[in-house]
């Protein structure tokens, strides 16, 4: 910690997803090394790996589907998709005003989900910074996506009772501010993605948002993974931990590679899929629900991913050229990003055939170009600072702190 910093109560806010409580972690062990006292609000199931941080949990209890859910869970419409994260942002208020009932932090850390962390920052009159762990909206954005999105949806009764609800609840804590801005344009922010994955990059407000590039720290509780003697070509294939029920997609890739000599795939299924789903399976081809993916990126040639925006960077950092094949969300424009940099192939599921795959792999694995852009793009990142800028930033956001 700088000397002229004085160690500061710091309070982070999340939801029961991976995807939005891992790129926060290294930021939030960087903070508590440097001397300030964190808390951070999560569910229960997480609580273990925040602990880990040095961090205190602040556990509460959470309506959302868990990180393990079936994918099916979420529902199939936008409204679907939405309404959980405003009623779980309901009833966890209370909630979490109760356990800070005699805590006040000095400054408000809170993913971009976390719609009671800005209410209580509001409530506190204390500065809130949003961790991003992906993609942030740009000059035009509402016009060019949000608009078009819920143009329907805004036309039906339950999307009208959805804003309705949403703005009564604003109202009720004293914020007069729309649902779509008060979601979607925090006052500050860090961006925990590289600059590269970023649509529209040179429209992106660089006095609200700062781009920070990966946060990963090295991984080495997760456990370590050695690359098989004799293996000439390594894919890891994940969809990461929410859309994994794909067993076709799975079988696909056991077809693709498993049968190309001096090639070791590493197949990562998730909760829903057995081996037994994934017929004759080749001694070549390993069969996990969990791996170490940056360990077995380290060592890779190629990655299969969904393209989400963990591990779209996790790629990118190592070095590693990409199959996307998007499942839901920010994965599409991801995927988009990705084959635009020139390392990456996009897939859609229904066209990740045996021959399209294997057809994209060997493109990608020899191709001097990708190697290039790849290695150009990981320097890039190397220079955005990651977790310590990203300390240094936060720190910069406490109450008296110097923001030149």
């Amino acid at each position: 910690m700088n000397p002229a910093t004085r160690p500061a109560h710091i309070a982070m806010f999340s939801i029961a997803a991976h995807g939005h409580v891992n790129p926060s972690l290294e930021v939030i062990r960087e903070l508590v090394a440097r001397g300030h006292r964190v808390t951070y609000a999560v569910p229960p199931v997480f609580a273990d790996k925040v602990a880990a941080t040095g961090a205190r949990p602040v556990p509460y209890t959470s309506v959302l589907p868990g990180p393990d859910a079936d994918p099916e869970a979420w529902g199939n419409t936008l409204l679907d998709n939405v309404e959980p994260f405003l009623e779980d942002a309901i009833q966890a208020l209370p909630q979490l005003i109760a356990a800070y009932a005699d805590d006040t932090p000095d400054l408000v850390l809170h993913d971009i989900a976390s719609y009671p962390a800005r209410v209580l920052a509001h409530r506190w009159g204390v500065p809130a910074v949003s961790l991003s762990p992906n993609l942030v909206a740009w000059e035009g954005y509402e016009e060019e996506v949000a608009e078009p999105m819920w143009r329907e949806p805004k036309r039906t009764e339950r999307g009208r009772a959805y804003y309705a609800r949403f703005a009564a609840w604003l109202a009720e804590n004293g914020i007069t501010q729309h649902p779509d801005p008060f979601a979607g344009r925090p006052e500050r922010s860090l961006v925990l993605i590289p600059k590269a994955l970023q649509p529209n990059a040179d429209r992106v407000d660089e006095r609200v948002h700062t781009f920070v590039g990966a946060c990963q720290g090295d991984r080495a509780d997760q456990g370590d993974w050695q690359r098989p003697a004799g293996a000439e070509k390594v894919v890891l294939v994940s969809l990461g931990s929410a859309f994994t029920k794909q067993p076709a997609f799975y079988r696909a890739c056991v077809r693709a590679f498993g049968d190309l000599p001096g090639w070791h795939t590493v197949l990562q299924v998730g909760q829903h899929v057995t081996r037994a789903d994934l017929g004759e399976v080749p001694d070549d081809v390993e069969v996990r629900n969990w791996v170490p993916q940056l360990a077995i990126l380290r060592q890779a040639d190629l990655f299969v991913t969904h393209a989400g925006a963990g591990g779209s960077q996790e790629g990118l950092a190592t070095a590693t050229p990409m199959i996307a094949v998007p499942q839901a969300a920010d994965q599409f424009g991801n995927a988009d990003v990705l084959q635009a940099l020139g390392v990456a192939r996009h897939l859609p599921t229904e066209e990740a055939t045996e021959g399209r795959l294997r057809e994209a792999a060997l493109a990608l694995v020899d191709d001097p170009d990708v190697a290039r852009r790849l290695k150009e793009i990981q320097t890039g990142m190397a220079q955005e600072g990651g977790t310590r800028r990203a300390a240094d930033l936060i720190e910069a956001e406490l109450p008296g702190r110097d923001r030149s």
